[in-house]
């Protein structure tokens, strides 16, 4: 078989994924953006690399420096700021000491699927997270089915990462024919931002997978701005959603980019009009590198009060904090 034919019997969101762009440079360039403003930040790709899909660029708006979906994904300067309550394991899961298996909270326990990302956020509380010491293979699925066969309060399962869905349909199809024998099971929850970056990921092979299954299914999707709610993921959502798989988002409230009435607003708008429904608003996790994008907590609960004045109940998401060790989400 040659590269080419190789090349084309791809899923054609592989294909995409291929073409992420990982220099500030080619970004600076697509965008139009100055040359010395992006002189200005590049060295910070060595704390973390940059990686966006081609999709998410053509969201953001040419010769803006500011763009807020530029400033999710482009190395800034600001990310050499250190800061004493900005750790690189803010949630205390770097001494897990089971590979690949999280087990924070009583009924749930998480995955971590997939090292890698289709695009690398700035703010990721697991941009210092050793991946490599967390793979996901046979030997930890069997980890996983003997952890849920010995703990009864147990019933839903949490596919993160990195992100799960850079796993093909066909090893979510393993997982989860794996999954469906265990008998205390009730839900499979898959978290990921890569529908947002890539749409073509939602394929309608898995969708159709996830509809047959006995465990409700359920899609949390990572959207923080309106303009991430672009018409092809609409699209995809909408055929998931017609599927049976319940479509859930949060967000990350961060300084410069989400942090007024306005943005918040038309974020829950857009999202309930895609058939996703706003579920969590999260204080930014105190992870290094990220601290300028905090938002007190005081300007979070004034934005919080103003958003419950400006929409009905039901769009409005929960504004939570995660704290290491804590039973749930911590509501401010």
């Amino acid at each position: 078989m040659s590269d080419s034919q190789a090349v084309s019997i791809r899923p054609l969101w592989q294909q995409q994924l291929a073409q992420a762009i990982t220099s500030p440079e080619q970004l600076g360039e697509l965008l139009q953006l100055p040359a010395s403003w992006v002189a200005q930040h590049r060295e910070a790709r060595r704390l973390f690399p940059l990686r966006v899909t081609p999709h998410f660029v053509k969201l953001m708006q040419p010769g803006d420096c500011n763009d807020p979906l530029l400033l999710q994904v482009m190395p800034h300067q600001n990310e050499f700021t250190e800061h004493p309550e900005f750790t690189k394991d803010p949630l205390a899961e770097q001494s897990n000491t089971q590979p690949g298996i999280l087990h924070k909270y009583k009924s749930r326990v998480l995955v971590i699927l997939k090292g890698g990302c289709a695009i690398n956020c700035r703010y990721c509380f697991r941009r210092h997270f050793p991946y490599q010491q967390h793979s996901f293979g046979r030997s930890e699925l069997a980890s996983l089915v003997a952890t849920i066969a010995s703990d009864t309060n147990i019933n839903e399962v949490i596919l993160s990462g990195g992100d799960p869905l850079l796993a093909t349909d066909e090893k979510l199809d393993e997982i989860l024919t794996t999954l469906e024998q265990l008998p205390q099971l009730r839900r499979i929850r898959i978290h990921s931002r890569l529908p947002v970056v890539l749409p073509t990921r939602l394929t309608s092979k898995l969708a159709e997978r996830l509809a047959r299954s006995h465990l409700q299914a359920i899609l949390v999707l990572h959207i923080n701005h309106p303009r991430e709610v672009a018409d092809e993921l609409a699209a995809a959502a909408l055929a998931w959603h017609q599927a049976g798989v319940t479509l859930l988002n949060q967000s990350v409230l961060l300084k410069g980019i989400n942090d007024s009435v306005t943005c918040l607003s038309e974020l829950s708008e857009k999202l309930f009009a895609a058939n996703i429904m706003p579920y969590y608003l999260h204080q930014l996790d105190k992870v290094a590198g990220a601290s300028h994008f905090a938002v007190t907590d005081e300007a979070a609960l004034k934005l919080y009060q103003q958003l419950l004045a400006e929409l009905p109940g039901f769009l409005v998401p929960k504004l939570v904090r995660e704290i290491a060790g804590e039973a749930s989400k911590t509501p401010l």
